[in-house]
């Protein structure tokens, strides 16, 4: 995925209100930008971290300027548009990238589904599979030493998610959590159980009743984001923390 025009560089002054972020531009200006990410941002949101904002040409927005990347390390660019992931997993299916995903013609965004009112990220449907596949995703921006972890915040939807998989494997279909990782410098992807042990055991549970995991990470630069490496899902053992 290509960003439609040149990302702006700032300096991330805070985070506040979830959704807001005050910038400094290299000019000395100071920008309010809205910031797509829901969850604790942690180690992505320090004062003074380079960051790269988009523009939208939409005269009607409050806030025209997006946060879209931060430098978490040197050289180590993050997407925290959680707005992205869907897009980039969408796209990598597509292009082949994801070769546990090939096979399907169809590929339908935000299907309605389930007991607990959700919606599906991505439907992959084939009239000559019998079998749809539902496929969940979910940003991963949370790394230490090489780790990825999700969440990032206790997420009780996320719960509901995995529960609505498992039933949808119950029914015979296929159902994938699908963990997008925004960021170059992770090597595998965990459950935050330090964060939200409850998220953790559901997924255990999940897989268990035979949900898939999977894990891609990104390639992230101010020109584009684009899923490319394949990266193992471990589950246990349990409760662990970082170091």
């Amino acid at each position: 995925m290509k960003f439609p025009h040149p990302l702006l560089q700032g300096e991330l002054l805070k985070r506040y209100k979830r959704f807001l972020a005050d910038v400094m531009l290299p000019d000395g200006t100071q920008i309010t930008a809205h910031t797509a990410n829901t969850g604790a941002m942690t180690g992505c949101s320090e004062p003074g971290s380079r960051v790269w904002l988009s523009v939208s040409d939409n005269p009607k927005r409050k806030y025209p300027h997006s946060w879209e990347l931060v430098e978490v390390a040197p050289q180590v660019l993050c997407g925290i548009n959680t707005m992205m992931s869907n897009r980039l997993v969408h796209e990598a299916i597509e292009r082949g990238v994801v070769a546990e995903l090939q096979g399907y013609a169809n590929i339908r965004p935000e299907v309605k589904y389930g007991e607990e009112n959700s919606r599906i990220d991505l439907l992959l449907e084939n009239d000559k599979l019998t079998t749809p596949c539902y496929v969940e995703v979910k940003n991963v921006t949370l790394a230490k030493n090489g780790i990825g972890y999700f969440p990032d915040a206790v997420t009780t939807r996320g719960s509901k998610h995995l529960r609505e998989l498992m039933a949808m494997v119950a029914q015979g279909k296929r159902a994938v959590i699908f963990f997008c990782v925004q960021r170059g410098d992770v090597r595998e992807v965990r459950p935050a159980d330090h964060v939200d042990a409850v998220y953790g055991r559901t997924l255990r549970e999940a897989l268990a009743c035979g949900v898939e995991a999977m894990a891609y990470g990104a390639v992230v630069s101010p020109e584009g984001i684009a899923l490319k490496r394949c990266l193992p899902v471990r589950v246990s053992p349990e409760n662990f923390c970082p170091d």
